[in-house]
């Protein structure tokens, strides 16, 4: 009887084990899916495979830096093309006109100017601010944008880039913030989270594309340590909201069969679905937006006394 009751245990120990390697084995397979799903997913209009929504903001934060470089050129007497051309190329600044034009001003903001906790996301000081940003936004925009879709990176975007003003209003009340740097980090960790959720479909699990990118964070960390001016607040303040919105809404791919035709397709062929859509998601979007807001309230609360 101990023979046999052996025997039983080790059957049974054998089937578990073959059981969780199944396991492992579909989850890697629906990962890979996804992840394959969401770099090569393929649409019908042109409109929506284009990358408008970066672009878009490119122009628009490039236009905005173009009308503040000539309030900048004319208050250091640039009166000529010539004259206003050199001050830009001199990366000429104007803490007057950037406050102006709605930077991060904690006295204006106290004294109810909330709206500038959104507008320093599209103002940048002079032509190296405003090139190194933009380059890094659409090196990394027109792949995240493609991977998330346009809904899905705008909100990020915009939501990770007042959390990141928010946190600079806070932690660094004296300095006059700008730039779209804390959202590009935003950016960043929201890539960063999509990698980790479709880690099994990497080799060595993703380390070294993971490694890459904690890398790349490092160095832009500690260059806001040695270098005077960044404001490193505003870029922990997105990193860390961005990890957060893309292990909520970076997508996910569920492969699954219909035996009805929907939508044309015929009876039985793979569907897949996004698990973290927007469109499943909206309560926990609705709840991170008022969690922003009632947190901005608390802060302005804080720091006015």
């Amino acid at each position: 009887m101990p023979k046999a009751s052996n025997a039983k245990n080790t059957n049974s120990h054998t089937l578990a084990v073959k059981l969780c390697l199944d396991s492992q084995v579909e989850r890697q397979r629906r990962t890979i899916f996804s992840y394959q799903l969401a770099l090569g997913k393929q649409y019908k209009s042109r409109l929506i495979t284009l990358p408008w929504i970066t672009w878009l903001i490119t122009l628009l934060t490039c236009g905005i830096w173009g009308a503040i470089a000539y309030q900048v050129a004319l208050r250091a007497g640039a009166h000529t093309f010539r004259e206003t051309l050199a001050n830009i190329f001199a990366n000429t600044e104007d803490a007057n006109v950037l406050i102006a034009f709605g930077a991060k001003y904690d006295p204006a903001i106290l004294s109810g100017q909330y709206w500038r906790l959104i507008t320093p996301i599209f103002l940048h000081a002079n032509i190296l601010h405003v090139g190194m940003n933009m380059l890094n936004f659409l090196l990394l925009g027109l792949i995240v944008e493609h991977i998330f879709g346009h809904t899905r990176f705008l909100f990020i975007y915009l939501l990770t880039g007042i959390i990141s003003t928010l946190s600079s209003f806070v932690f660094a009340p004296q300095e006059v913030s700008i730039g779209a740097s804390g959202a590009i980090f935003g950016l960043v960790g929201a890539y960063s989270a999509f990698i980790l959720i479709h880690r099994l479909a990497f080799r060595y699990h993703g380390f070294f594309a993971l490694s890459w990118l904690f890398l790349i964070i490092g160095i832009n960390l500690a260059l806001g340590f040695v270098i005077p001016g960044i404001d490193n607040y505003a870029h922990v303040g997105g990193l860390l909201s961005g990890c957060l919105l893309g292990w909520c809404f970076a997508p996910f791919y569920s492969p699954y069969s219909v035996a009805i035709r929907q939508h044309g397709q015929p009876a039985g062929q793979p569907v897949a679905s996004d698990m973290h859509s927007l469109k499943r998601r909206w309560p926990l979007a609705l709840a991170l937006i008022i969690c922003t807001v009632l947190s901005a309230i608390i802060a302005i609360h804080l720091v006015g006394g």
